[in-house]
């Protein structure tokens, strides 16, 4: 049988990508679909304006539309609730035993709270212990933002590999990581934004470092080296790429960084979870990749896609990265991590 599973925050940009990608699950199975008080009573059919290819689930465009208030059956709640509200919501529904599997950033950096990739920081998932401690059986586990996934995705192998010393990104960030109705079509249209609100560049800045870092003695430590952003709006649909310039304790072989990129894997590959890409990361050959329209649905849009890796002066290297911001950088990453908690038996 299914595990039952509710969504927060469901007629949203993200709750929708969650219901998408949880249609014919072979572990999860939406039961429960939760929004704000102007569309509880209703059917997901008649709450919800699809702004996805094709139609909801009919089962689950059934469903009726509770507040994030109502009790659950489900153990596992995925949520995809908006930053204003999503913190006291989370921290109420673990507080009452649920797993919560957020999206949303209000719980990123919190003492106990993992931000997980599984690829890369599944041994954070010791912090639970004392997190349920805490909330008396439930938590809190996160994703993080939308870039920093693609961008920690792509620094890990390479920080086990030799020693980072400092980080500089800049990213190319796609329009739906701005959500619906997103950004007027008068500011973007022959346009590039250098400025995305809500903390974007301190996000990716500080974020990685806690993924990177360590779980010790009951407490993160993050990863020693800084990292400087300068993050842009594009005229992309889907897809966030990021052009990486990393500098080393001592010199790097470019050829040595695309094998330690091309052969990274981590728990996931090995338990062969549903949602896991065969390959985390696809190193591409020629100069002219990645592209978001060419790559961003390699592995149904879980694998990070990597090109040009080459010199950047003493100790340096360049690289581009890519990432496609609403599934592997969004619901599908959640998903995953969803998965991880089961196949570790986190969610009895």
């Amino acid at each position: 049988m299914k595990i039952p599973v509710g969504i927060l925050g469901a007629t949203g940009a993200v709750g929708q990508r969650f219901i998408q990608l949880l249609e014919n699950h072979p572990w999860f199975e939406v039961a429960e679909v939760a929004a704000s008080d102007r569309s509880a009573g209703k059917s997901y059919a008649e709450a919800c304006t699809w702004r996805l290819a094709g139609a909801p689930p009919a089962a689950t465009a059934r469903l009726t539309v509770t507040t994030t208030d109502a009790p659950f059956r489900s153990r596992l709640l995925f949520s995809g609730l908006d930053s204003s509200v999503a913190g006291e919501v989370e921290t109420a529904l673990a507080s009452k035993g649920h797993a919560v599997v957020s999206n949303s950033r209000n719980h990123r950096m919190d003492a106990d709270v993992p931000l997980l990739i599984p690829e890369v920081n599944a041994g954070h998932l010791d912090a639970l212990a004392g997190q349920r401690k805490r909330t008396g059986g439930g938590y809190i586990v996160t994703n993080p933002n939308c870039s920093v996934v693609g961008l920690a995705m792509a620094l890990a192998p390479l920080s086990r590999a030799f020693a980072i010393e400092d980080v500089h990104v800049v990213t190319l960030q796609a329009l739906s990581g701005a959500g619906y109705p997103g950004v007027p079509s008068m500011d973007v249209a022959d346009n590039v934004v250098p400025y995305i609100g809500g903390g974007e560049e301190e996000k990716i800045e500080a974020e990685p470092r806690k993924i990177l870092g360590a779980f010790k003695n009951a407490a993160f430590v993050p990863a020693d080296f800084p990292i400087a952003a300068s993050v842009h709006r594009v005229a992309v649909s889907d897809g966030h790429t990021m052009a990486i310039f990393v500098r080393f304790a001592k010199d790097v072989d470019p050829a040595a960084a695309a094998a330690a990129l091309a052969s990274f894997k981590g728990e996931p590959q090995e338990l062969k979870l549903p949602f896991a890409p065969v390959k985390a990361i696809h190193v591409l050959e020629g100069n002219d990749r990645p592209q978001p329209r060419l790559d961003r649905d390699r592995e149904n849009g879980m694998a990070v896609s990597v090109g040009r890796v080459r010199a950047n002066g003493p100790r340096g290297l360049k690289l581009e990265a890519l990432v496609h911001n609403t599934i592997r950088g969004a619901a599908g990453a959640a998903i995953l991590n969803g998965e991880l908690l089961k196949a570790r038996g986190l969610l009895a």
